[in-house]
């Protein structure tokens, strides 16, 4: 009886003891789960900008040069050397092939012989018709004899003249063995070898030796919409139907390149709206001085379409999206994320105008997983680096950036 009561108690101690080690465990993860949930996710967040910016449409075109020369021959012969710089830049007369010029140097000697023997012809007609032009008149000689010694004249002067026309013929023929670029501008490979006979022409038979095109400026083409259109014609008609200096500037950029855009003039703008797809044919001219931009690229053009207007700017990586819905999550007064749908205008400067669903100095996250909802901790950025020196600037001074300045900034 005395041994069961000592088991007893025994076990009541130990089950004693371990009630309270398992009260001291589950106390210490209730202490752990509460200094955890106090550890917020540190995100970069970025009060959106407000600039005043002329609206514009995007719209897909291509490169192309303004002049494309297909190299021919003037004269036929075979090719003795080439120094065409293949897929390289070469200026106006820049020479490329040489074509055997010995029978063209032939062919001017032979012509300068005959100009010399016409020229010695007609000295000697001038002094007959000069003796006889006396003679004539004193009667000593016939009137047919003084009409024949200045036909005679007139007939070698003529030989004369042609005998010129020949020697300036050969001696052009003879340049024409020297081809050089007609344009500046980026040149191809050389269709042809050394040692080939080539023919010459003014016409399309003769030889095809290369292909240059000139880059500097180039042009881009694109179509805009009959709206587009009528916008555009509507903010300057006058300029439009007199000048095409005057028509507004366009912004490209290249598929490769996100930050990088090149800013030129429209200078066309075609005279009918093509029925079968309802646009019009427009080009710019852009400045291509380092010959980055190559003819045949596909771009994005900027059209400015209207006048200026405030609008928000932000970061492109703030946009997620959601079964087609983009969002952007704000950041409340309680820096929880807050989901707020918007409405996605073009891309200016590096950045994406909202044109509905953000006010100006509201704060966005512009990355992290974070859901609507989540209380964080708050880390202040910049919208964009470049463009956050102008930001503060344009708060204090109440400064306005048109598309053209913003993009400067780029």
């Amino acid at each position: 009886m005395k041994i069961k009561i000592g088991i007893y108690a025994t076990f009541v101690v130990a089950m004693g003891i371990s009630g309270l080690v398992i009260a001291q465990d589950a106390n210490n993860d209730n202490k752990s789960e509460t200094a955890s949930s106090t550890i917020l996710p540190k995100v970069p967040v970025a009060e959106v900008i407000q600039q005043e910016i002329v609206p514009s449409s995007e719209f897909t075109g291509y490169l192309a040069s303004p002049k494309i020369v297909d190299l021919r021959p003037r004269v036929g012969g075979r090719i003795n050397s080439i120094e065409i710089p293949e897929g390289k830049l070469v200026e106006k007369g820049d020479s490329l092939f040489h074509i055997d010029p010995r029978p063209f140097q032939i062919a001017l000697l032979d012509a300068e012989g005959k100009l010399s023997q016409a020229e010695a012809l007609a000295i000697q007609a001038q002094r007959n018709y000069q003796r006889l032009k006396g003679l004539v008149n004193k009667g000593a000689i016939s009137r047919k004899d003084y009409d024949d010694a200045l036909s005679i004249l007139s007939a070698n002067n003529a030989q004369v003249k042609s005998a010129k026309a020949a020697v300036e013929s050969a001696k052009l023929n003879l340049s024409y063995t020297q081809i050089r670029s007609p344009i500046a501008g980026r040149v191809d490979r050389a269709f042809i070898t050394e040692g080939n006979l080539v023919t010459g022409g003014d016409t399309n038979e003769a030889t095809r030796l290369t292909t240059i095109v000139s880059i500097d400026p180039i042009y881009a083409y694109f179509d805009i919409d009959e709206t587009t259109f009528h916008k555009l014609t509507s903010l300057q008609p006058s300029t439009i139907k007199n000048s095409a200096t005057a028509l507004p500037p366009v912004t490209i950029r290249l598929p490769n390149e996100k930050h990088t855009q090149y800013t030129g003039t429209l200078n066309f703008i075609g005279n009918q709206i093509e029925r079968t797809t309802g646009t019009v044919k427009v080009r710019a001219v852009i400045a291509n001085k380092d010959g980055k931009l190559i003819p045949g690229t596909f771009i994005r053009a900027q059209l400015p379409i209207g006048e200026k207007t405030p609008s928000i700017l932000i970061d492109d990586q703030a946009i997620a999206s959601n079964q087609g819905q983009n969002y952007v999550l704000v950041l409340d007064k309680n820096n929880k994320a807050e989901y707020r749908p918007v409405e996605l205008g073009a891309m200016i400067g590096g950045l994406r105008v909202i044109n509905h669903g953000l006010t100006a100095g509201e704060k966005i996250i512009i990355k992290g997983l974070i859901r609507p909802g989540m209380e964080v901790m708050p880390n202040p950025i910049p919208m964009h680096p470049s463009l956050a020196a102008e930001a503060t600037q344009s708060t204090t001074n109440n400064k306005h950036l048109t598309v053209n300045e913003v993009e400067e900034k780029q």
